[in-house]
């Protein structure tokens, strides 16, 4: 995504000299994509523009610790993935829910949010997504929604590319399989 080396830019985020434009063309570049990545895990706008927030302070705060053994793209989407998730965690322990019962309310409040721009098919869906297990619904989500390679996706998560495929596998089964039965109503 850079016009430059990616060894040469991280370079430049770690000295203090360059930091502050690096890390603008670092935004620039990613504040985009990591906003829907957040977006596809919490929902709701105003919560995914707090944790975008956040994962770029950790970004800002931790690139000198950045040792380069993945890439810096899917070392940021990790910290946003985990972020995301940590930040559902707790707003489920906040509301006294189950992870499951949130997630189903902030798939209700979709149709609320004026940054959504969906209809009532995509609300359904989902809803449907949201249903899955957190493994199966992050796979299906970056892989399907995001076009992430699995070797991608498998430095974010940190679990094997024939696990990710897996879970990915048996997530559109159940995707499809939920829209199977609304459309027998």
């Amino acid at each position: 995504m850079f016009l430059e080396n990616e060894s040469n830019f991280i370079e430049r985020l770690k000295n203090e000299k360059t930091q502050n434009s690096a890390f603008e063309t670092l935004l620039t570049n990613y504040k985009q994509p990591l906003y829907w990545h957040i977006r596809k895990i919490v929902l709701n706008h105003d919560d995914a523009d707090d944790v975008l927030q956040n994962t770029f302070v950790k970004i800002f705060r931790g690139i000198t610790k950045f040792k380069g053994d993945s890439k810096l793209y899917t070392w940021m989407y990790r910290i946003a993935t985990n972020e995301s998730l940590n930040f559902l965690k707790l707003k489920s322990k906040k509301y006294f829910q189950s992870s499951e019962e949130m997630m189903n309310t902030l798939a209700n409040n979709l149709k609320e949010d004026p940054y959504f721009d969906g209809d009532m098919l995509q609300v359904e869906l989902q809803r449907i997504i949201s249903s899955l297990p957190d493994k199966q619904k992050l796979v299906f989500q970056m892989k399907y929604e995001q076009n992430m390679k699995f070797t991608d996706i498998s430095e974010i998560l940190g679990t094997s590319v024939g696990a990710l495929k897996a879970s990915y596998h048996i997530a559109v089964k159940k995707i499809k399989e939920k829209i199977k039965k609304i459309q027998t109503f």
